[in-house]
């Protein structure tokens, strides 16, 4: 079984907020981080449940995907709406602040 993987709007403004911070400093790093991002919600198609479960959050549908990049990496917020489908609402880097 596969899922539908949404973005919400504010998870698409993160994902540009993001690679705008890098293109500054780094074309190349920022083509690379927004190619690993977007390999890492792949996997939300086949395997959300291999995620963790979201801190601060009671409904354990909520989880997080972490994606390793260079000394840190990403965190995505998402939540497995049905069987069909997972939307992502936030990602962030993991030295921001809480996004919860």
């Amino acid at each position: 079984m596969t899922y539908e993987v949404r973005l919400t709007q504010d998870a698409l403004e993160d994902l540009n907020r993001l690679y705008g911070f890098l293109v500054e400093r780094d074309l190349d790093a920022a083509d690379r981080a927004l190619e690993v991002i977007e390999r890492a919600l792949d996997l939300l198609a086949y395997s959300p449940f291999s995620c963790g479960k979201a801190l601060h959050q009671k409904n354990p549908r909520w989880r997080e995907l972490l994606i390793s990049f260079g000394n840190a990496g990403y965190v995505a917020l998402f939540e497995i709406d049905d069987s069909h489908t997972v939307t992502v609402t936030a990602v962030r880097h993991q030295r921001e602040e809480d996004y919860h």
